[in-house]
């Protein structure tokens, strides 16, 4: 099963995008339409935009018409054409009569909001034919770093009812399952906020991280500019330099511009990630013996904020020629996290302690199983012992096994939804499982990784390689939250 797009009848009335599973057989189910932009979007989604061939190039002069998506409306047929030479492409009507009406619409926004009114090429069929086409706009907005979708629409000329193909793109900046994951998070990139999803915030980290992170594997360094983009507009915000009341939101900021500095070189991003990591070391304190606590205004002990404390820390001494104080951090956390009592005895890891300083046997949440496993793998590469890779093993073990559903890696109390923090779990997990999988010489958990990226291609994307919740195939809706999560697993599976 995978999840279909917006095929069949499409009504003019505003709603939200929701992406639904179809049934084994690849038939379509019903979707709400998407909301439409306001007046001033419109007017300028509906400018002609100039990339290698301006909007408005005739079709007869594409090199190749590649069709990916169809959809059908009394008879008729429709379809979106990609001339993927040029990246651009056209809609056709088929099977009808004259007056029939086809056209495109694209977004900037994965297919959440279009150009209201502008019915990009918009034309009827002539007396005497029973098909037609627009002429060829195009997919992206290169000038204005838009990153776009187009579809095809039609009507008959004797009612009202609308057809619309799914959303697709051509394989501009799309060519590999990686790139084309990369691709359809970076719609959800926010060129006002420089966030992603408009307010992301450590989401946004996770997402601008699973894009470095395909920038470093692919070699496609297309959206690079997201990096300083976020950085300069987001660096006071807040509490300043990406610090926040949350310590686990700091940590994973710290982690984002750690990964920054490796793919640029910026000294600027290194010393970020040592501010976010002192300000972190801030809030550790004696309760339940060490470690550092969940919120400034919470003393709550919780294992994703240490764990993230412990990569960052030994992340920066492998980067700081001569550094002793990070090294001496990290080292001292990985001593208090292990005999903290958050580990249990299925060595599966819960979310933190109680009140009394015991296992609070809260959910063994999958980033809490994943970024402990990119810690003991920093900390390794700082210290040489190789009892943490070890552990680290035994905890990969037993996570990658008992929080599997039928051989597919499944978030405990796994939902339908892509928004709120749930959704970016999963790929904190498996990019933490991919550093330590790429780390160890017989790199065990290859065919582990490859098969649960093998079940979400197949089973869990649209034609715009948009991803939803369940990797195994399901009901769910898409947003940048599960498309972070498969980007990294993308990522890691190479």
């Amino acid at each position: 099963m995978r999840i279909s797009g917006l095929i069949g009848a499409v009504l003019l009335a505003l709603g939200l995008t929701t992406m639904s599973i179809g049934a084994a057989s690849g038939a379509p189910s019903p979707s709400p339409a998407p909301a439409r932009a306001s007046a001033s979007a419109s007017a300028a989604a509906a400018a002609a935009i100039c990339n290698k061939y301006c909007d408005a190039r005739d079709p007869s002069l594409s090199p190749q018409d590649r069709q990916p998506v169809t959809a059908t409306l009394f008879s008729r047929s429709i379809v979106l054409h990609f001339d993927d030479t040029d990246a651009m492409g056209w809609a056709s009507i088929d099977n009808g009569s004259p007056t029939d009406e086809v056209w495109l619409d694209r977004s900037m926004d994965g297919g959440r909001t279009w150009s209201d009114g502008s019915k990009l090429g918009d034309t009827t069929v002539p007396t005497g034919q029973r098909g037609w086409r627009t002429q060829m706009f195009n997919v992206d907005d290169w000038n204005a770093l838009g990153v776009g979708a187009l579809r095809a629409c039609g009507r008959a000329g004797d009612r009202t009812d609308i057809a619309c193909t799914s959303w697709a793109r051509t394989t501009w900046n799309a060519g590999s399952r990686s790139t084309a994951a990369a691709t359809a998070l970076m719609m959800s990139f926010d060129r006002g906020t420089k966030l992603f999803g408009g307010n992301g915030w450590w989401t946004g980290a996770n997402a601008l991280t699973a894009v470095i992170d395909n920038a470093r594997t692919s070699g496609m360094g297309s959206y690079e500019y997201a990096i300083a983009q976020t950085y300069d507009a987001n660096l006071g915000a807040q509490e300043g330099n990406f610090t926040n009341n949350y310590l686990d939101d700091t940590g994973w900021w710290g982690l984002a511009w750690v990964d920054a500095y490796d793919l640029t070189g910026d000294s600027r991003y290194l010393a970020t990630a040592r501010t976010d990591a002192d300000h972190m070391f801030a809030y550790w304190n004696g309760t339940c013996g060490g470690g550092v606590q969940w919120a400034e205004n919470n003393t709550y002990k919780n294992a994703v904020t240490n764990e993230l404390f412990l990569q960052l820390t030994a992340a920066l001494h492998n980067r700081i020629p001569g550094d002793t104080a990070y090294l001496s951090r990290a080292q001292n956390e990985w001593s208090w996290f292990q005999r903290s009592g958050m580990i249990n005895g299925d060595h599966l890891i819960n979310d933190g302690l109680s009140a009394s300083c015991a296992n609070n046997g809260q959910p063994t949440w999958t980033y809490n199983q994943g970024v402990v496993l990119g810690g003991l793998t920093e900390l390794y590469r700082a210290t040489g012992d190789a009892g943490l890779l070890t552990t680290a093993r035994t905890l990969a073990g037993a996570s990658t096994v008992k929080l599997a559903t039928n051989g597919v890696l499944r978030e405990p109390g796994e939902g339908d939804s892509c928004t709120g923090d749930g959704p970016s779990f999963k790929g904190a997990y498996v990019r933490g499982l991919g550093r330590l999988n790429a780390q160890l010489s017989d790199h065990p958990y290859t065919a582990t990784i490859s098969a649960w990226a093998n079940s979400a291609y197949a089973h869990d994307r649209n034609s715009l390689d948009q991803y939803g919740p369940h990797w195994a195939g399901g009901n769910g809706t898409t947003d940048y939250g599960c498309q972070q999560s498969v980007l990294d697993l993308l990522n890691a599976a190479g």
